[in-house]
């Protein structure tokens, strides 16, 4: 199980017990450990082979930094069967156009800018393909909503989905349309009709 983590005070691996340790608890495996920050960018080679992938939380831009020369490898490993699960940046940096921060649109704030990721205006960048639609998080807890509802009447993207605070997002495959809701909360799924934004609550069944 490749699990990648990311830390801003440069101490990544002090960040991996938070996800390795909930996986040993219900499985065995064997932890591969990509250090994001310590030095150059992971050789993509380390997902081959892997049974599954972990991107952990943290800033959403240094960990698109950390895997853009690694989307190819990651979409063919996921393509393949192997399953992703992205926490926070991990699931922002997912889809084919990756909303990887900023708070404000052409000057406007669309959310605080405590949730900015170090970035002004939104930025959308290729992300690892592993969704037809943009991804924000932490949507009604931490106002993220509304730059996902932004991003899309911007015209940056034509849809994106927001995701609540303990709750999941959850393809049967890379580039499905649809998706599944699990956990407490909802997802915000807001596409452009033309002439506005339309809004979709979705909750777990």
């Amino acid at each position: 199980m490749a699990v990648v983590v990311h830390d801003r005070g440069g101490n990544p691996e002090s960040l991996l017990p938070a996800y390795v340790d909930p996986l040993l608890a219900r499985i065995p495996l064997e932890v591969v450990p990509v250090l994001l920050g310590a030095g150059a960018p992971p050789n993509p080679s380390v997902f081959d082979g892997v049974d599954g992938l972990v991107v952990g939380g943290g800033l959403t831009p240094a960990y698109w930094e950390g895997l853009a020369a690694s989307a190819t490898a990651i979409s063919r490993a996921v393509a393949g069967g192997v399953p992703y699960l992205g926490f926070s940046a991990g699931a922002m940096i997912a889809p084919r156009r990756a909303l990887v921060g900023g708070y404000r649109n052409r000057g406007i704030e669309v959310c605080g800018e405590e949730c900015s990721e170090g970035l002004a205006e939104l930025e959308i960048r290729d992300g690892l393909g592993l969704a037809p639609y943009s991804i924000d998080v932490h949507a009604a807890q931490a106002g993220t909503l509304s730059r996902a509802v932004g991003a899309v009447a911007a015209g940056l993207v034509e849809r994106a989905v927001a995701v609540d605070e303990n709750t999941a997002l959850v393809l049967a495959a890379a580039g499905d349309d649809s998706f599944e809701v699990l956990g407490h909360g909802n997802c915000w799924d807001i596409r452009w009709s033309g002439t506005a934004c339309s809004v979709s609550v979705l909750q777990a069944d």
